[in-house]
């Protein structure tokens, strides 16, 4: 009798497990990682950083006839330009690898608020080296935001920093420094993967701590979390300060129309690598969404990245309702910059915990947000 109840126990056990919903197959040592890293490194990063590399030549090409001749009508080209090459920043936020990581891309292109007291100062003497890491906040789009839209009430102002103030040779200097460096940095990045980086990057295919794969992934991850729900969202709104709210904090603080467009792409870019989506066309390849498709991930008896992909539309929605300056936003109606960090914030779950156990991918860095 034991015996038989001894088999009537594992046998229920069984078909308790068989039945679970969330029971993935979760032997990923039989996905072609070689073929998702491919896509990812030939479609989607590489192409991205081009992208981002040649908005920056137009920046460099507007800014140098800028200087050479101040107008107002050669400032509304450089914040054309200063915009575009913005947005393609975001395409490449996420992809902190190799001479990226190495020379520190992120936080020199994108450390806000800038500190507007530094810049000053740096203008001031005359002389300063942005290398150092003391300077990520006097450089960097919003170093640049500051220095083409926040010197003055209006373009003639702001014209004569560089046309007629005393410090004028300066401020040229300055601005020429900044929007070099970031140049520079991209170039940096492009010769990388094309000598070698990227052969390295896809022959790393593994599932350890430090593959490729597991890398990129929390990259990801990361910059879903800390870049766009913390950075753009959540500090600015006063999630992390008790409700102290700090509208000065928001991303393109100067232009102050344009936080919700830099948010927006921002999404558009994580959802599109999510998806495997090739840069600037229609085709897909492999992607995360392939690789927990393949693992047949599910939640609540729906595949997990339908549920990731319904998010991300979810979040577009609650972002509709914002308004185009952030800090207007903070100012008028806070509630709806703490929906969107909300709808940001369930993404952050399902990609953080229930994607990433999916993939039995650990998490790679410091978490302090108890999510």
């Amino acid at each position: 009798m034991k015996k038989i109840l001894l088999i009537l126990s594992l046998i229920a056990l069984v078909v308790a497990c068989s039945s679970n919903e969330g029971d993935n197959n979760t032997d990923g040592n039989n996905y072609d990682r070689t073929a998702l890293l491919t896509n990812w490194a030939d479609n989607i990063i590489v192409p991205s950083y081009v992208n981002y590399q040649a908005k920056l030549q137009t920046l460099v090409t507007s800014t140098n006839t800028f200087v050479a001749t101040p107008t107002e009508a050669n400032l509304q080209t450089v914040r054309t330009s200063w915009l575009e090459a913005y947005k393609g920043y975001q395409y490449i936020s996420m992809y902190n690898l190799g001479k990226a990581e190495e020379i520190n891309l992120n936080m020199a292109s994108n450390t806000y608020p800038t500190s507007t007291i530094g810049i000053e100062s740096n203008i001031s003497s005359g002389s300063y080296n942005l290398a150092l890491l003391s300077q990520f906040d006097k450089q960097g789009f919003p170093a640049l935001d500051y220095l083409i839209n926040g010197l003055g009430t209006n373009d003639a102002s702001i014209v004569g920093f560089y046309a007629t103030n005393a410090n004028a040779a300066n401020y040229k200097q300055y601005l020429t420094a900044v929007v070099s460096k970031l140049k520079t940095n991209a170039d940096a990045v492009v010769t990388d993967w094309n000598s070698g980086f990227r052969n390295s990057y896809v022959a790393n295919n593994g599932t350890s701590v430090s593959s490729s794969v597991n890398k990129t992934t929390n990259l990801f991850v990361k910059n879903l979390e800390k870049d766009i729900r913390t950075g753009k969202l959540g500090i600015p709104a006063g999630i992390f300060s008790s409700g102290v709210k700090y509208p000065e904090k928001v991303e393109g603080y100067y232009k102050n129309d344009i936080s919700k467009e830099l948010l927006n792409v921002s999404i558009k870019a994580q959802q599109d690598f999510f998806n495997g989506k090739h840069f600037n066309s229609t085709a897909t390849g492999e992607g995360l969404k392939t690789y927990l498709d393949f693992l047949n991930a599910i939640r609540n008896g729906q595949q997990l990245s339908d549920i990731i992909n319904n998010q991300f539309a979810t979040i577009y929605t609650v972002n509709n309702a914002l308004n185009n300056s952030f800090s207007q936003q903070i100012n008028t109606d806070n509630s709806k910059m703490i929906a969107a960090y909300d709808a940001l914030q369930q993404n952050v779950i399902y990609t953080k915990l229930d994607m990433m156990q999916a993939l039995n991918i650990t998490i790679d860095y410091v978490d302090g947000d108890g999510d």
